[in-house]
Parts: structure tokens; sequence; C-alpha cells
């Protein structure tokens, strides 16, 4: 469907005016679906971005500035996230040895499993491939990464 007729407007400023609003539209489409599924199973995107995170680096540690640094979106208090998701079982936290100040960060089997679960259904394979070729497919991400500089 056009975004014209998603949004309800009748005329954009021009094309580029055009290709921001469906970008941002499709954005807020993709992580809402997104956050759907994550919640099945008891969590955010934002943790489930982390849990990849830590799942990346097992079996080496990550520490919070690591994984501020690869986070897909913004996230101003990741010591805050990062205790809830300690009191949830999925990480754990133990002070490094090379560096006093340094908590080092680990993804735990709960965790692992619950990537497990979720792994499949966040690549949006149900959605995706019915929707656009994987021609089309790359042609986006080329254009998306030409975007982005």
């Amino acid at each position: 469907m056009k975004i014209e007729d998603e949004i309800k407007v009748n005329k954009f400023s021009n094309e580029w005016h055009r290709c921001t609003v469906n970008i941002l539209y499709t954005y807020h489409c993709i992580s809402t679906a997104l956050e759907q599924r994550a919640a099945k199973e008891g969590i955010t995107l934002k943790q489930f971005n982390v849990l990849r995170i830590l799942r990346g680096q097992y079996p080496k540690p990550a520490t919070n500035s690591l994984i501020k640094s690869r986070m897909l979106s913004f996230t101003p208090d990741i010591s805050r996230m990062i205790d809830r998701m300690v009191s949830k079982e999925l990480v754990s936290r133990c002070q490094s040895g090379a560096d006093k100040r340094a908590v080092n960060l680990f993804i735990t089997e709960k965790g692992q499993e619950i990537l497990k679960r979720l792994d499949e259904d966040m690549l949006m394979m149900d959605v995706l491939p019915s929707r656009i070729s994987e021609e089309e497919a790359m042609a986006l991400n080329t254009l998306l990464d030409k975007l982005r500089g």
C-alpha cells in the first residue's frame, strides 16, 4: 500500500519528503512487530538487542560501553537496563580482573534459551520474503547503506 494511503495524506512537498515519511512509518511498523514478538518472551526489543550482542561476544565478556556502542538504537541508561536483565537472570555480571572499575557482562543460559526461541521469529522471514524478493531486499539494503553515507 502506498504511504499516502497508509497515513491519509494527499500530497508531499517532494519525493525526499515522501521518502523520509515512508522510512519513518516503515520503521515504526517493523519495530512494533518486533516489539510484540520479543514481548512474548517477556523482554523488550532493546533487551533482545543486548542479548544478541552478548551472545556474539560469548565467551568473551562485554562491558556497558561496548554494549552501548553496538546498540541499534540510542539507549541512554544501559546500566539500568542491565540491572533489570540481571534481575530476570538473562545476564550475569562480575568484576573485571584487569580493571576494577569495569564490570564484565555475560549472557546466561536463560538468556541464550530466549534467543534460541526468538531467533527465527525476529528475522521476519514470515513477512519480508512474501512482500519483497531477495533482489529487492539487496537493492533496498544498497540504498539504505548509501543513505546513511
